[in-house]
């Protein structure tokens, strides 16, 4: 799987969320490898975008045809300021991946000084996970070979998330989450409050487009 992540700095919030759904209603049926996206904004204004293709030549293919240019060059109007792409052929999902169920979607992006490690870290069984946070659906992990990562985790809802928050974790995995934190920087969390979805209906998923409350 590969991921890639747009970010930037929104000022029009509606057409932005009428720009993706354009993308998935017009674009998306035939966009050759394309799996689903989570998208949102965050309070202070930040657009995420989390696409999901088969590979990277998949995605590079569908950005070469011109609609894709001309579609982009409305949603560029949108943003003050560059927009940030991120390509990362290093993706995995963990649990049940992402959900177009989701309530709340949390957004943590970093570096790790062992991008490896790290992968096979988040590859181990997540049982216990799944037993503590029950309010966690899955989420997905993209990397970049120089370490930095975008991570993303699927919630029920932001309530049952911030009670999860304070529940304690048993003693080896809470070792085991703190040696990996340990080895982060630059650590950034984004709060996509109201996340919105779109899934590839060749991949056996239903399109889901309406912000979650």
């Amino acid at each position: 799987m590969f991921i890639q992540i747009i970010q930037g700095r929104c000022r029009d919030a509606e057409q932005v969320h009428r720009l993706t759904d354009e993308w998935r209603e017009t674009m998306g049926p035939t966009a050759e490898g394309w799996l689903g996206g989570t998208y949102g904004i965050t309070d202070e204004g930040e657009f995420v975008a989390v696409v999901r293709f088969e590979s990277r030549e998949a995605a590079a293919r569908n950005s070469t045809k011109p609609e894709q240019g001309q579609w982009f060059d409305r949603m560029r109007a949108c943003f003050d300021g560059d927009v940030v792409f991120h390509d990362c052929d290093d993706a995995v999902m963990f649990l049940d991946g992402g959900s177009d169920d989701a309530g709340f979607v949390q957004v943590m992006q970093g570096r790790v000084a062992d991008p490896t490690a790290f992968r096979h870290f988040m590859e181990q069984p997540m049982d216990v996970l799944h037993e503590q946070r029950p309010e966690i659906i899955g989420g997905t992990i993209a990397m970049e070979p120089d370490g930095w990562f975008t991570e993303t985790v699927a919630f029920r809802s932001e309530a049952e998330a911030r009670v999860g928050e304070g529940k304690p974790m048993p003693e080896d995995a809470r070792q085991q989450w703190e040696e990996q934190m340990a080895a982060m920087t630059d650590l950034r969390y984004l709060d996509l409050h109201s996340p919105w979805f779109a899934s590839s209906m060749a991949a056996g998923v239903r399109t889901a487009s309406e912000p979650m409350a």
